[in-house]
């Protein structure tokens, strides 16, 4: 199986070919995955094969906005089911990564290791210290969508998100976790403000 080209091959037809207005969903989100998934998959010890498979997910796992923001994860696996076998993919590692991108599907619901990597990778950034800009970023997206158009809807729906979200692997509980409590923390005490 080609990997890195099958890699290569969707991140060059992001880069392309994926709309200006996607300020959050765009290349620069498949590459922070794609780190994210591989420094996550090397703290969890998965096997060189299982990483591989991983990184193929990240790379692909978002690619659906080429078609659409409406069900992208599916939009995803019909390109990976397309694409992949051309670089040599068996019927089984298609499937696997099919399963891996559909588990990042809000509310995610994982059922693997490589899924709750790559879940974990999908939103690494709650836990870190660039929250701010890339919330900002997916606010912008959703605002030119006319998906949420005000500022306190889209932190009222932070607030939500950050309360029901977990990591699911031990690097996410231990590295993440805290930090992303200290933006729930944040947010909730800017929420609060609107109804005092």
């Amino acid at each position: 199986m080609d990997y890195t080209g099958a890699i290569k091959h969707i991140l060059t037809r992001l880069e392309k070919e994926l709309p200006s207005h996607l300020h959050y969903h765009g290349h620069h989100h498949t590459i922070d995955v794609l780190e994210a998934a591989e420094r996550i998959g090397r703290a969890e010890q998965v096997t060189d094969n299982e990483l591989n498979l991983l990184l193929v997910a990240a790379a692909y796992h978002d690619c659906g906005f080429l078609y659409g923001h409406e069900n992208h994860e599916e939009a995803g696996c019909k390109v990976a089911l397309e694409s992949l076998p051309n670089f040599g993919f068996s019927a089984e590692a298609v499937s696997q990564i099919e399963v891996m991108i559909m588990a990042t599907k809000v509310p995610q619901q994982p059922k693997d290791q490589l899924s709750y990597i790559l879940c974990d990778a999908d939103l690494d950034y709650l836990g870190r210290d660039d929250f701010e800009p890339v919330a900002t970023s997916l606010f912008e997206e959703l605002n030119q969508l006319k998906i949420v158009t005000k500022i306190e809807d889209w932190n009222r729906i932070q607030l939500k998100f950050l309360t029901q979200h977990f990591y699911h692997t031990n690097y996410g509980k231990t590295y993440r976790q805290p930090v992303k409590k200290s933006h729930l923390d944040q947010i909730r005490i800017i929420v609060e403000g609107y109804d005092s």
